[in-house]
């Protein structure tokens, strides 16, 4: 077929302009948000279905299941196989993710179908879902580098009926699954158990007509914000297929989902997203023209053009626990009080080999968080963050310290009345800490030191900064605690830990501290 040259031209730019689209990623708007959508690549990608991803809050571990073969008879037939869970790591300097490496025999057992439903903020607990008779979630954590053996998770969650998808709120108390048993709206629909302080699964709550329909709803994730849901539909009006869908947690009621809409909702199946705790990645499972299989893994980055109203509410505290004289990484219990209420509403492990953790706060609350082990003084940090309060990422080193003379550390969780040495009653989750420590280490002798910052004069600071550690000695001598082991020291102004220049060093300076005298 022959052209003339201005037609060969304008057929030429038309051709290039149509691989330009089918390459360029996917681009639309959406309350108040750019987005941009690109294929995970082939380190995630084949030719065979991916789908599924679950992620650790900060976006640095990806768990996805795949049905690429992974026997070397059916590589080299190119057969697709049984499902099987993956892993894949975020390379922050690259850009990048790892080349994708299946997860042991414990997980993948030989044979079935395996899949990774949720992935708690920390990367340590997993759910999986089992292709059982009825089909059933399976409970797995981290122990060190390995997968501990899935373990069947109890009625109410698992029922006679079928179970597919699941979440892990951020205090890990809360489970959000899928399931077409009885009491729903039809199909299967959305639930979800709560656990209570003895570790006792409560029942099954089904989320209502608000969030399910006559129709089938799947791929459940809430947000490590703990208040905002995302969940796949083949209801509430789809583009066709099962789309994604937000609903928000606000005065105990769920709003009206809202559709993500074009260009992440296509008229297949869009499922299965997630995103990361600053709100500004996410991951699903789309048939898209431009897939590598049929069922890929798509990341969509979005630009919020209005921060300060898109930005999730929660702090992300993450790093490492390591021994204060080693700098050896350990494994240790991480305990999440809510101050106000002298409640815990957490506990996680840094993990065993790695010593890393990841705690997601979600805004509202005043934190305490304790980071103990046997041998080791704990360690404490301070969380008051207000229902306001913007994102906030914070990644630190914890040196634990081991009994030893000489030793202190700052109880960061206690607090008095301005000006005062009234104990406020956010004290008490500390103190009690204490109190624990003091019972289990029966002989040792300690100090209780108080220190103001530089403001004031010297004999009222060197007072109320006594009476202060006085306060303390009192709160433990009424907990049981002996007199013999304990002295109270205020030191006034002296030995600031921060400079007395600004808001903030003072208010470092302003502390309380503990220090082992003997053993």
């Amino acid at each position: 077929m022959h052209f003339h040259i201005k037609n060969q031209t304008i057929f030429f730019f038309i051709l290039l302009m149509l691989w330009i689209n089918f390459q360029a990623p996917a681009q639309g708007k959406l309350d108040s948000c750019k987005i941009t959508i690109i294929n995970t690549g082939s380190s995630v990608n084949t030719a065979f279905d991916e789908f599924a991803p679950v992620i650790s809050a900060d976006g640095l571990m990806m768990i996805f299941t795949s049905s690429q073969p992974v026997i070397e008879e059916d590589i080299k037939k190119g057969k697709q196989c049984t499902e099987n869970v993956f892993v894949s790591y975020f390379d922050e300097k690259n850009k990048k993710w790892s080349a994708s490496k299946i997860l042991g025999k414990t997980i993948n057992q030989p044979q079935r179908n395996n899949s990774a439903i949720a992935l708690s903020n920390d990367g340590q607990r997993m759910l999986l879902y089992r292709g059982d008779p009825d089909g059933n979630i399976y409970e797995s954590d981290l122990k060190g580098e390995e997968w501990s053996e899935p373990v069947k998770m109890p009625a109410p969650i698992n029922s006679n009926k079928l179970e597919t998808s699941a979440s892990i709120s951020p205090d890990g108390r809360t489970i959000y699954f899928v399931s077409n048993r009885k009491g729903g709206q039809g199909g299967l629909d959305i639930w979800l158990c709560r656990q209570d302080n003895k570790g006792v699964w409560g029942t099954a709550e089904n989320l209502g007509a608000e969030i399910n329909t006559d129709k089938d709803e799947e791929g459940v994730f809430i947000h490590p914000d703990g208040k905002t849901l995302y969940f796949s539909s083949m209801g509430h009006n789809s583009l066709g297929g099962y789309d994604i869908f937000k609903s928000v947690l606000e005065n105990g009621k769920w709003s009206t989902p809202e559709s993500l809409g074009a260009p992440i909702n296509t008229a297949g199946d869009d499922m299965f997203f997630v995103l990361t705790a600053d709100g500004k990645t996410g991951y699903y499972s789309s048939e898209r023209a431009e897939g590598a299989g049929r069922k890929d893994i798509y990341e969509i980055n979005f630009t919020y053009l209005k921060k300060k109203k898109n930005e999730p509410r929660l702090t992300l505290f993450k790093g490492v626990v390591i021994d204060y004289d080693s700098f050896d990484p350990v494994g240790s219990d991480i305990e999440i009080t809510d101050n106000d209420k002298n409640e815990i509403i957490s506990n996680i492990k840094s993990n065993s080999i790695t010593g890393k953790f990841l705690v997601s706060l979600p805004a509202g609350k005043n934190y305490g968080i304790t980071v103990k082990r046997e041998g080791y003084l704990f360690y404490s940090e301070n969380f008051n963050i207000p229902e306001s309060a913007a994102f906030m990422k914070i990644d630190k080193h914890i040196p634990l310290q081991k009994l030893d003379v000489g030793n202190k550390i700052i109880l960061k969780n206690v607090f008095y009345d301005y000006g005062k040495a009234t104990l406020r009653p956010e004290s008490r989750a500390e103190l009690n800490q204490l109190v624990t420590l003091m019972n289990i280490n029966d002989e040792m002798r300690i100090e209780i030191s108080g220190f103001t910052d530089n403001q004031g004069s010297d004999a009222f600071n060197l007072s109320l900064s006594q009476e202060r550690a006085q306060a303390v000695l009192d709160y433990l001598f009424s907990s049981g605690i002996s007199r013999e082991q304990m002295s109270a020291k205020g030191y006034g102004k002296l030995n600031p830990i921060a400079s007395n220049d600004t808001d903030d060093g003072r208010q470092q300076n302003r502390r309380t501290e503990f220090k082992i005298l003997n053993k």
